[in-house]
């Protein structure tokens, strides 16, 4: 019987019906021959149960969707009278019947788009699933009495739902695949008590019966458990401690990528979020994690394989650009950067395609193809399966079946419908390839160097290839693959490891100094070698690779930072990124989404990501101060913004931590808080090794004032424990190193003053005690962090001291003492070598010199307490008259000659010192400058 000859046999059947008449419009009708021709499951459920139909109709579902919540009433209503388990199964399987028929005529007929299909499907699932396990849960209890762990907290059943189910996404006849597990160890308190895994056991097996069991109404949903810990073989329901140990130690990798769509669908919010949160560091590592694209190659190949073996290319979920394709896509991605970006951290594929494309992580093109095509697919799938409510993915070989999937789908014919799949199925396997490459087969021309094969023959290559002393290179190579790092590795790493070696020795070849940069990146790699992940970032992204030898090759700083952080190599992944560095509202926005992705009470994860901020944000700066893609001054502008949003933050998270315990300082406005940065972050211009001067202050308050919490404490205490809790979070070495050296020692009264001062304390010792050397250091200070209000006062103190009246003579005599006793303890220079610094004719000499000025004439000139950095109070200087524009344009070039030389050599990491004759010129102009100015030799 053909297709037609079935449809109107079907139809005449209908007619026999007395609700035929009832339902005999030209709409219904027309609908009616358009389903039943798509769906025979519908045709033969609407003449076995016809007043569903009618009651579907007369409801008026089948021309709207359902409102949230709504499918969950109705089956509550229906499950009412269901009083044991024998009454459930039936009253399960009616209501399923009844939603099937509604969600299949109204996805055929166009009047639902495939959003609300999926969304339903997976209500209906939910629905089942929580209703059900309310209900055997509560007999259970009954019966066996209620579990409970040790201390007595009552225990549920937290069921996951994984795959297509976990994501929202469920199709007409889908599987559901579900893990059982429970909080912790226990027993019911019933009279007779059952362990807790005895009787989460028998209540998932009562469950899996009551949603599974094809009885004369059919089933609910089939249920699938083989993705819990250990498969078939594996407990039915595991413990949150039990789970833990499981996916910590013994999962494989492919559980990761099931494990993405999991979603806790029964059970307390708070053991939800408990489970996810053991679950989360199993799929999401806190790394860059390009092994993922690896494993899921590994899992298309067994898929590809399998369907080979079984004549399965017809499969639009597991053939080539099938719907599974577009899941690796999405889920690679998600794998890859989820752990250190959880915007990614989502289920459903869709979403994730649209949240890649706003990542920059695939082109917008694509994610419209790929999204296009998935929704294509997930359509086809499903009018597939709605022909005999059957778990199908096959293209149907027969003529009628061909024409009945192509109708359904809006086409004339299957000549029609198959080009357009062929098409999407195409777009999906050319992306797909593109992701998952493997360049891996040609033997690499330089893969001999690295093997050793014959270390003659590898010196041959390595100078062939471009290295200036290839001898040294080899004897480089050796050492590190004899190294405890490289004899240990894994046989998984060490092929990483095969791979990655000749790929760098190729770009290390074609920079300037190859053997130096080698030596620099064998370094980084005797670092990261056992961490496949990373090892994995360099093969995946040749990009990176080759950033990261022109960064080595440039700066053995950059190196370090990447020795100490590993974790900044995915920085490189965006040159765009990478050169560009982030500017004050950026850093904030950047620092701010980090810290808020952490527990407030984690300190460890807090000053981590403190430290991962800054370091990151350094190399940026670092990366396009080496390609000169920023002059000079902003480099220290930008490294200055990264120390004050820093700072910012530090204030803000040690303020939060002491307003919890002790309660608001009482009788000061807003914080009463403000920090002060002297010296290089005082003058805005910081380096890249600098250390942070700061003197911390608070308002003015009754000596009797005491903050209003609960553990009370005197202002005083609470501004001491917040400098303290300041002072801990940038200076403590933690496994990433300190966030920044502090030096408070320009506080009143130096090493020995209080941490925190208070504003009138400040400024009666700056009248009345401070040396000239402190007046000096007065000069380059600023409130970088704190109120507004205070930090107006304190700019009013400073003023105040700088615009004091002076003997000139004084003045001058205690200023060029005091750079003599600094250059006989710190000038470094010798007879073949200058220090940049500290050397006669230095950087030190001219800021001596800008502060003798400032102080001495800032009385009349207002403008010199404007500023606080020597580049513009030089200009301030010039335009005074107090010296000459070309004395003053001749110290601001030499100025920044010597911290241009002086940055370049902290990025070499090595000390701020330059043969005799380097900087001659400059030299001699800062100390003829010295002598005009300071009336003495320099």
């Amino acid at each position: 019987m053909s297709g037609a000859e079935r449809l109107e046999s079907l139809l005449a059947q209908w007619s026999a019906c007395p609700q035929a008449e009832m339902l005999a419009t030209e709409d219904f009708v027309h609908e009616q021959r358009q389903v039943w021709a798509a769906s025979d499951y519908v045709a033969q459920t609407c003449l076995r149960h016809p007043d569903l139909l009618l009651d579907l109709v007369r409801d008026g579902v089948l021309d709207r969707a359902l409102e949230t919540g709504e499918m969950a009433a109705q089956l509550r209503v229906v499950l009412e009278e269901a009083a044991d388990e024998a009454a459930l199964l039936p009253a399960l399987r009616r209501f399923r019947r009844r939603q099937m028929l509604r969600i299949i005529w109204r996805d055929i007929t166009g009047k639902a788009p495939l959003g609300e299909t999926l969304e339903d499907l997976s209500e209906l699932a939910d629905v089942c699933i929580r209703q059900s396990l309310e209900r055997l849960t509560a007999w259970a209890v009954q019966q066996w009495g209620m579990p409970r762990d040790g201390a007595g907290q009552e225990q549920t059943m937290v069921v996951l739902g994984m795959g297509k189910l976990g994501a929202r996404e469920l199709n007409l006849s889908s599987d559901i695949d579900l893990i059982f597990t429970f909080p912790a160890h226990g027993e019911t308190d019933g009279r007779r008590p059952l362990s807790n895994e005895q009787f989460f056991t028998r209540l998932g097996r009562q469950l899996i019966n009551a949603l599974g069991k094809q009885t004369e109404d059919g089933f609910v949903f089939r249920v699938d458990m083989r993705l819990r810990p250990f498969g078939e073989a594996g407990p039915l329901a595991l413990s949150f401690n039990a789970m833990e140990t499981y996916y910590a130690s013994q999962a494989r990798e492919w559980e990761r990528y099931a494990m993405i769509k999991a979603r806790a669908i029964t059970g307390e919010g708070a053991y939800q979020e408990q489970l996810l949160g053991i679950l989360r560091p199993f799929v999401y590592r806190r790394y860059i994690d390009f092994g993922a694209i690896d494993a899921i190659r590994d899992m298309k190949r067994r898929i590809q394989a399998e369907m080979h073996h079984r004549g399965m290319e017809a499969n639009i979920k597991l053939g080539q650009g099938g719907i599974r394709e577009i899941e690796f896509i999405g889920q690679a991605f998600q794998l890859v950067y989820g752990g250190r970006d959880r915007d990614l951290q989502i289920r459903p594929i869709l979403q994730v395609l649209q949240r890649l494309q706003q990542k920059q992580l695939i082109e917008e093109k694509v994610v419209s193809r790929l999204c296009r095509a998935y929704e294509f697919l997930r359509l086809t799938e499903n009018r597939l399966q709605a022909w005999k409510d059957e778990q199908t993915h096959l293209l149907p070989a027969d003529a009628d079946g061909r024409q009945r999937l192509a109708r359904s789908m809006g086409y004339a014919s299957w000549e029609a419908f198959l080009p357009a799949l062929d098409a999407h199925r195409r777009q999906v396997e050319q992306y797909f390839s593109r992701v998952f490459s493997d360049d891996n087969d040609q033997q690499h021309p330089l893969e001999k160097v690295w093997l050793m094969e014959d270390q003659a023959q590898a010196a041959a290559l390595l100078a062939e290839a471009g290295f200036d002393a290839a001898g040294d290179a080899i004897r480089q190579l050796r050492v590190f693959r004899q190294s405890p790092a490289c004899r240990t590795l894994s046989e998984s790493a060490r092929q990483k490891l095969d791979q990655l070696m000749p790929r760098l020795l190729e770009d290390v070849a074609r920079v300037a100094r190859p053997c130096l940069t080698l030596e620099r990146l064998l370094e980084l790699l005797q670092a990261i070698v056992r961490r496949t992940a990373y090892l994995d970032l360099l093969l995946e992204n040749p990009q990176v690779l080759q950033q990261l030898v022109r960064l080595g090759s440039e700066s053995r700083w950059v190196i370090g930072r990447l020795v100490r952080y590993p974790v900044l190599l995915d920085e490189l992944l965006d040159p765009g990124q990478l050169y560009t560095p982030l500017r004050r509202e950026e850093l904030n926005t950047e620092l701010k989404t980090l810290l808020a992705r952490i527990d407030p009470h984690d300190l460890e994860q807090q000053m981590e990501r403190l430290r991962q901020f800054a370091a990151g944000n350094r190399l940026r700066t670092a990366a396009a101060d080496i390609t000169g893609a920023i002059p000079l001054m902003v480099v220290s502008d930008y490294l200055t913004e990264i120390a004050e949003v820093v700072l910012e933050h530090v204030l803000q998270l040690a303020w939060d931590y002491l307003l919890e315990r002790h309660g608001r300082p009482a009788e000061v406005r807003d914080k009463g808080f403000a920090v002060i940065g002297y010296g290089k972050l005082g003058g805005r211009e910081l380096g890249y090794g600098s250390d942070l001067d700061l003197v911390f202050l608070h308002a003015d308050y009754p000596q009797t004032a005491m903050t209003d919490g609960p553990k009370s404490v005197a202002n005083d205490v609470f501004y001491a424990r917040l400098g303290q809790r300041m002072v801990h979070l940038l200076n403590t070495r933690t496994p990433s190193g300190i966030l920044y050296e502090v030096d408070m020692r320009l506080r009143p009264n130096g090493s020995s003053g209080q941490l925190v001062s208070s504003l009138s304390g400040f400024e009666k010792y700056q009248l009345n005690q401070a040396w000239t050397w402190e007046h000096q250091a007065l000069v380059r200070a600023r409130v970088v962090v704190g109120d507004a209000a205070l930090a107006e006062k304190i700019g009013k103190v400073r003023l105040q001291v700088l615009r004091q009246q002076r003997d000139a003579d004084k003045l001058c005599r205690e200023v060029r003492e005091m750079r003599e006793k600094m250059r006989r303890n710190l000038d470094k220079s010798s007879a073949e070598k200058f220090d940049i610094k500290q050397g006669k004719g230095g950087i030190t000499d001219i800021e001596f010199m800008v502060q003798y000025a400032v102080l001495r004439w800032a009385r009349e000139v207002s403008a010199l307490a404007a500023w606080t950095d020597n580049i513009r109070l030089l200009e301030a200087l010039v335009d005074a008259g107090l010296i000459s524009a070309s004395l003053g344009e001749s110290l601001i070039l030499a100025y920044q000659r010597f911290r241009d030389v002086y940055h370049h050599l902290a990025l070499q990491e090595q000390a701020g010192l330059v043969d005799g004759e380097t900087l001659r010129q400059e030299r001699r102009l800062v100390q003829q400058a010295w002598r005009q100015i300071m009336g003495a030799s320099a």
